[in-house]
This record gives C-alpha cells, sequence and structure tokens, in this order.
C-alpha cells in the first residue's frame, strides 16, 4: 500500500502556519511557566507522617506564602514550591525555610529541600538560552555542510518550526520549564534532524536511480520505502516515554509528556514540512552539478 504525502502538501503547509502562530500567541501572552530552576524559590519534597494531615490542610496552613502542592509518589509524599521575593539575599531564603518548617512542624518528614535565588535563576535562564542558541547554530552548520540548496533550506525551515513548536507546546500546555526542559527540547529537535537526514538519503538515492520520474512521485516513493523504518523508530521510543508516563511518577510525567510531543513533531514535520519544501527545487539539476 503506496501512501500519497505529497496530496496534501498545501494543506500542510496552512496547519503548520496554524500551529506556528498559535505557540507564538502563547509565548507572548501566557510565556513559559518557568519552575524553581529559572524563577527561583523553594522546593520540598516532604511525607506526612499521618494520614489525617492532608494536602488540603497543608495548603491551608502555608497559605501566606502562596505555595503550590503537588502529590507525588502516588500520594504518598508532597512536593511544596514557595516563591522568593525578588532580590532574596541568602539569609532571607533560609529564614523562608525556617518559616515553612516552624508551620509543618514535626507533622512531616523531610526527603529533599532545594532553594534556588533569583540570581542564580537568572544565570540558569542565560545558560539555557545558550545551550539553545549554541545547538541550533552548530546543527545549521551541520545541515549546511551535509547538504545544499533545496535540501539545506528543507532542513533550516523545519528546524526553525521545531523549535517553535516546542517552545509553544511547553507554553499552551502550561508545563513546568526548568533545565530538564532544555534536554527535552534538544533531544526532541536531535530526534527530528535524524529522521529528517535519514529521509533525505533515500531521496538522494531515488533521484539518481528514476531519472525521469515526477517529484511528487519520487518524494512519495522515498518516504514510503522508510515509512516501516520511521514508524517502528517512533512507536519504540512513544512507548517508553508512555511507561515513563504511567511509573515513572509525577515528577517525570511533565518530561515524558514534552518528549512524547517531540517524537511526533519530528516525525510529521520530516514528511510534511522537510521533504515537502524539496517540491519547489529542482534537485535534478543540483545534483548533476
Amino acid at each position: 500500500m503506496k501512501l500519497h504525502f505529497m496530496k496534501y502538501r498545501k494543506l500542510s503547509y496552512w496547519v503548520s502556519g496554524l500551529f506556528v502562530v498559535l505557540s507564538i500567541l502563547s509565548l507572548f501572552t501566557r510565556g513559559l511557566n518557568y519552575g524553581i530552576d529559572f524563577a527561583g524559590g523553594i522546593a520540598m519534597e516532604i511525607t506526612p507522617k499521618s494520614a489525617d494531615y492532608t494536602i488540603d490542610k497543608m495548603r491551608s496552613d502555608l497559605v501566606n506564602f502562596k505555595p503550590e502542592l503537588q502529590s507525588i509518589d502516588d500520594n504518598k509524599s508532597i512536593l511544596v514550591r514557595v516563591g522568593l521575593p525578588k532580590g532574596a539575599t541568602d539569609e532571607q531564603q533560609n529564614q523562608r525555610v525556617r518559616e515553612i518548617k516552624n508551620i509543618l512542624g514535626d507533622r512531616v518528614d523531610y526527603s529533599h529541600v532545594q532553594i534556588v535565588g533569583p540570581k542564580i535563576g537568572g544565570e540558569l535562564v542565560r545558560g539555557g538560552i545558550w545551550a539553545i542558541l549554541v545547538s541550533f547554530i552548530l546543527m545549521s552548520i551541520y545541515i549546511w555542510i551535509q547538504y545544499r540548496g533545496g535540501y539545506a533550506v528543507g532542513s533550516f525551515v523545519s528546524l526553525i518550526l521545531d523549535f517553535v513548536l516546542m517552545f509553544g507546546f511547553f507554553s499552551i500546555m502550561g508545563l513546568e520549564f526548568n533545565q530538564t526542559s532544555i534536554a527535552v527540547i534538544l533531544m526532541g529537535i536531535g530526534y527530528s534532524i535524524n529522521d529528517k537526514v535519514v529521509n533525505y538519503d533515500r531521496i538522494e538515492e531515488n533521484i539518481n536511480k528514476y531519472h525521469k520520474m515526477p517529484m511528487t512521485d519520487l518524494v512519495d516513493l522515498s518516504v514510503n520505502e522508510m515509512l516501516r523504518r520511521t514508524v517502528m523508530t517512533s512507536v519504540s521510543t512513544l512507548l517508553a516515554m508512555v511507561g515513563l508516563y504511567a511509573f515513572g511518577g509525577s515528577i517525570l510525567r511533565d518530561f515524558s509528556v514534552a518528549m512524547i510531543f517531540a517524537i511526533i513533531m519530528g516525525t510529521l514535520t520530516s514528511i510534511y514540512i522537510s521533504n515537502v519544501i524539496l517540491y519547489h527545487f529542482n534537485l535534478r539539476k543540483m545534483d548533476s552539478k
């Protein structure tokens, strides 16, 4: 069975454009949900000693701190997040921890306490931005060296699209954006680029093999030939992420959800964006040079 992907090339442009617009609007209106890594604050992982001390009672006790409380480890433990005043000193940060512990008293056990000051958070944001920019530049250089003309343009456009959609997904879904999120984005983009390189290699092989085949048919043929490999790779990775989502606990759920989106996004942009863009270039003429 041969699927005709190029038949929907115009629709792919419209759908991609819609998602880009939604992503940009969300980033400008809602922004990113910065975690304590970037925004600064206190994170405590605690376990109530008694089942009577529920998360609602804890929220009521800490109401003056405007906490974010989340059940983890199958509701056995609670993750408490509390923001810090802008420009808080080390002493003020430690004082906030003491105040919280005084309120909770001996009703809980503490598994983990993390403090990230606003200054450190700002430095982590800048480090994350630099990591993304450097990776983007290196990937772009690799694409230019590996390919030329339409191949390079297709890869570069889809690379930009992947970055925009990944950030847009974090914004629209309200997922916490932290250092792990940077790793997820770079892993997802790397997965996507690898998929595009494999598809382009097959298209280039078929261009040299089928000299008179129309470009739409040639791209469809190449994608169909690689479809089994693409689907098997994507499904196996997706199953691992689904397992991580189901059994990895709430802390890993944002990671697994973002990776699931990255895998699906990378597969679709490889088929419907990077490949479709090739239709607008005379690849046979370039290969003959």
